[in-house]
């Protein structure tokens, strides 16, 4: 009796790769077999050590783009990137202002940003603000 399970570890065959990229020779090895050798999606699944669900993704892939490249990977747009200019105008307007400030100012205008959002924002573009200075500033006066 032999004994059916998928291929992993414990074989010495390498099991599908969870929650990884997979390198695009690999995933046109995988739609080859499928596409021009007639291999089976299950089989080519397993004969590569990939998710079967993302071999017949990139099948489809292929036979409507004619490519199995991987798609831009990343988070949504930001909100808070329309407003560069208008923050640019508020930091050469107030130029000590700290991140809680900016925040603070910008809601003023209508905008609602969290104060990691106006970090990130402030990074992204190297413009810094000195927070820890600004925290000090208010003990010392307190």
């Amino acid at each position: 009796m032999t004994d059916e399970r998928p291929n992993g570890p414990e074989d010495g065959l390498p099991g599908p790769r969870r929650g990884r990229a997979v390198d695009p020779d690999l995933r046109g090895q995988a739609v080859a077999a499928v596409v021009r050798d007639g291999m089976g999606i299950r089989a080519a699944a397993r004969h590569f050590g990939l998710g079967e669900k993302s071999v017949q993704r990139w099948v489809k892939q292929f036979r409507e783009r004619g490519h199995v490249r991987p798609g831009r990977q990343g988070g949504s747009r930001s909100r808070i990137e329309p407003e560069r200019e208008r923050i640019l105008r508020i930091l050469a307007a107030r130029p000590e202002l700290s991140i809680r400030g900016l925040r603070d100012a910008l809601a003023a205008e209508g905008l609602a940003f969290s104060a990691a959002t106006v970090q990130r924002f402030l990074k992204r573009h190297r413009l810094e603000r000195k927070h820890r200075l600004a925290r000090r500033r208010r003990r010392s006066r307190g």
